[in-house]
């Protein structure tokens, strides 16, 4: 399968509106573009394999509270699964198959892990998108309980929460209650696609930052941040043309934007381009 049909498949399964689809082959079509011989059933053949396994260790054992923490327990000290946090920004953090192949990533790949694994033995997990970290939750009756996939699923109080947030933001970032709050799959792919695209913009890899963005503006179609972002990297890619009609966009849909002067000689420098081209 080649890129474009990856793309395809991705929009596709995005297209079926809201957040029903699959998490896990939505996250495989996003590093399937990275590689393009990817087998993306093979591993969720692996999430289900995962599940089974974790099935035998659950028994008879009713309770979800206790269910919840021996799926921990199997992924995270029996699979090993774990945080990298000496190459962090490596970008096979990023790829749900490289986390699985390598039992390591970043705090929002091992949430979908765990996530996935748990939405197979009907235990429900919610993303919660903090700042800075990305954890998991599960409700135990009135009560949330907050768990670390980045630090072996460990649970966190509200105020260990706060204290992440703090440290991540350096004290520049109030925490909000609402910083604990479910996101949906979208939320979770959007977020992906942000990480990733940090990585290839830190390394100019302005192709890659337009296919992410491409992937990005499926979820969102009006967000004006990617589109912003999007005629940065046609900019970068010498697609002044496109570059202009993106910027010019922005501005548009943001016209309050803290960085319109920025943008503004963005397309000053794009028409003077242009007109020295004609």
């Amino acid at each position: 399968m080649r890129n474009q049909e990856a793309r395809r498949r991705f929009a596709e399964l995005l297209g079926r509106g809201g957040d029903d689809f699959d998490l896990d082959r939505a996250a495989l079509l996003i590093a399937k573009e990275q590689y393009p011989t990817l087998d993306v059933e093979s591993y969720v053949l692996q999430l289900d394999q995962f599940a089974a396994n974790a099935r035998t260790r659950l028994g008879t054992q009713r309770r979800a509270a206790v269910r919840i923490l021996k799926l921990r327990d199997y992924l995270f000290t029996e699979l090993g699964f774990h945080g990298n946090a000496e190459e962090y920004f490596d970008v096979r953090n990023s790829f749900l198959n490289d986390v699985i192949d390598r039992r390591t990533g970043i705090p929002i790949t091992l949430s979908v892990v765990f996530m996935e694994v748990a939405r197979r033995l009907d235990l429900e997990l919610f993303g919660v998108g903090m700042p800075g970290h990305f954890i998991v939750k599960w409700r135990d009756g009135e009560r949330d309980i907050l768990l670390d996939p980045f630090n072996a699923g460990r649970e966190l109080t509200i105020d260990e929460c706060r204290e992440v947030v703090a440290g991540m933001y350096r004290g520049t970032q109030a925490f909000q209650p609402s910083f604990l709050g479910a996101v949906t799959k979208r939320e979770i792919l959007a977020r992906m696609l942000r990480n990733l695209k940090g990585i290839y913009a830190g390394a100019a890899d302005h192709r890659r930052v337009l296919g992410i963005i491409e992937r990005a503006l499926l979820i969102n179609p009006f967000e004006p941040a990617e589109i912003r972002d999007r005629g940065l990297a046609r900019m970068g890619l010498g697609e002044f043309s496109r570059a202009l009609e993106d910027l010019e966009d922005y501005l548009r849909r943001a016209p309050g934007a803290a960085d319109k002067a920025a943008i503004r000689e963005r397309i000053s420098d794009l028409r003077e381009r242009l007109a020295q081209l004609n």
